[in-house]
């Protein structure tokens, strides 16, 4: 057994803490003594252990009390074996209902100490990895994103991770997507929270409008300019400029913004003076920005200032049972702007909405959902009503690059199918499996062939059946 581990060692008795402690390390074990509860806490809120080992009998109380106390702790993940001097079932009982991962009684060898301790250390380990994994995957929606699905979860350790920082961020996804919504994630996660947001659809003006809109200008400079006008730039200032879909943006525009990003400066519109801006940069657009450059549409210099941190935002056709967390959360917000009442979907409803492909994702759902409040009056939203709804949508042709899915008997036909087969879908990670360790068998058991094989890394691989190893044992 090669596992080390930091254990806490609470006991009174001189003579057996030193010969615990003494078998201890010599199996690798960094070992941190105690002899009373007080002393216990204070080295347990120091060094928070792999393991404590905990006599029962100590001189200033009872090591229940102190047991009870670290598991109501939420941020307490220790596993603790509790040392008893008598074989009373009482007392081990009393001890792992209050949590305790074993118990041991006196007197034992070196070698079940160390096997005890082994197997609690497993323990701690694998409650720490599941606790970490759910507190890092389990998030529901950033800012006023909703999603749980792991394509969202990416999206929000992206926006995490960047949103300290100044460095640019270019956010690339379809229409309606909510490309927006994660420009103002990262503004409102960031240092710069408190100054504005100022958000601006470069693709929604003339380029001739877009520089007095981005830069300001002064009064005269062109027909029509009766004041002197701040632009986006001077309202930003402190704060974030979203700029959203920047590839719309006139290739002589590019330049200057181009400047502006380099040196901090801009020119309003018909005026010689420079001016300053501390701007955190954020950008979007809907198509492919390495295709825009090679298309000569899209300055490759610009790209390469604003493309730092990317954040691609994935469809909603790919972000499974989400639609249902923003269909409910859309129906309760819709519901309540239209004085609607209570409204809710039954679960074939539900299923209806999944089995659509969504080509114009987030937006076109909300916009459902918001039809479905005003021409329908009943409390429950029925699989007929989502149905019909989704056969009111306007037809894409079929030169579109995003096919609908069936609507109509169609529809339900899929609907029906897709609920059949639902007991057949497995888990990613068994597909994961399978898959890897397939390659592996049929490479005999070579683990940097078949990752060669796969183009992946042999630690993958191995970090991969390590979690598997993981799963199984949490489900044991």
């Amino acid at each position: 057994m090669s596992i080390s581990a930091k254990i806490l060692l609470v006991e009174d008795s001189p003579s057996l803490a030193r010969t615990y402690r003494a078998q201890l390390e010599k199996a690798g074990h960094v070992v941190l003594a105690a002899d009373s509860l007080a002393q216990a806490r204070t080295a347990f809120e120091r060094s928070q252990p792999d393991c404590v080992l905990l006599d029962l009998q100590l001189p200033d109380g009872n090591g229940l009390d102190l047991l009870q106390e670290w598991q109501q702790s939420p941020d307490a993940l220790v596993s603790v074996v509790v040392i008893t001097a008598n074989g009373s079932m009482t007392t081990a009982i009393d001890a792992m209902r209050a949590g305790a991962s074993d118990f041991i009684v006196k007197p034992f060898d070196a070698e079940r100490l160390q096997t005890t301790v082994v197997n609690a250390v497993e323990k701690h380990r694998l409650v720490r990895t599941v606790h970490a994994f759910r507190k890092s995957a389990g998030s529901a929606g950033i800012g006023t994103m909703i999603g749980s699905s792991l394509a969202m979860q990416a999206v929000y350790k992206t926006i995490e991770a960047a949103a300290p920082g100044a460095a640019s961020v270019f956010i690339t996804g379809e229409s309606g997507t909510g490309k927006e919504l994660a420009a103002r994630a990262l503004h409102e996660q960031s240092e710069r929270s408190a100054k504005p947001f100022v958000a601006l659809n470069c693709g929604a003006l003339p380029k001739d409008l877009l520089e007095s809109e981005l830069f300001g200008h002064i009064k005269g400079a062109f027909t029509g300019a009766t004041a002197d006008r701040a632009g986006a730039a001077a309202t930003a200032d402190g704060g974030t400029l979203f700029l959203d879909e920047i590839c719309e943006m006139d290739l002589d525009l590019q330049s200057k913004l181009l400047r502006f990003i380099q040196l901090g400066e801009y020119r309003r519109v018909g005026e010689d003076k420079a001016r300053t801006a501390d701007i955190r940069f954020v950008c979007a657009t809907n198509r492919s920005p390495a295709f825009e450059v090679k298309a000569g549409r899209f300055r490759e210099d610009l790209f390469y200032r604003l493309h730092v941190i990317p954040l691609a935002l994935p469809p909603l056709r790919e972000r499974g049972k989400d639609i249902g967390l923003l269909a409910e959360s859309f129906l309760g917000k819709i519901a309540a702007q239209e004085g609607a009442g209570e409204r809710r979907f039954d679960e074939a409803a539900l299923n209806a909405l999944n089995g659509y492909a969504w080509p114009g994702n987030v937006r076109e759902l909300e916009n459902l959902i918001r039809r479905l409040v005003v021409l329908t009056h009943e409390e429950n939203i029925s699989t007929d009503m989502v149905l019909e709804a989704i056969g009111q949508l306007p037809n894409v042709g079929d030169d579109s690059m995003w096919a609908l899915a069936p609507t109509g008997d169609a529809l339900r036909q899929h609907v029906a199918q897709e609920s059949e087969s639902m007991s057949a879908i497995q888990p990613l990670w068994v597909t994961e499996r399978d898959a890897i360790e397939s390659a592996v068998s049929q490479c005999e058991g070579n683990i940097q062939r078949a990752a060669r094989m796969l183009e992946i890394s042999p630690s993958t691989i191995y970090r991969k059946r390590d979690s598997w190893l993981a799963r199984s044992k949490v489900a044991s």
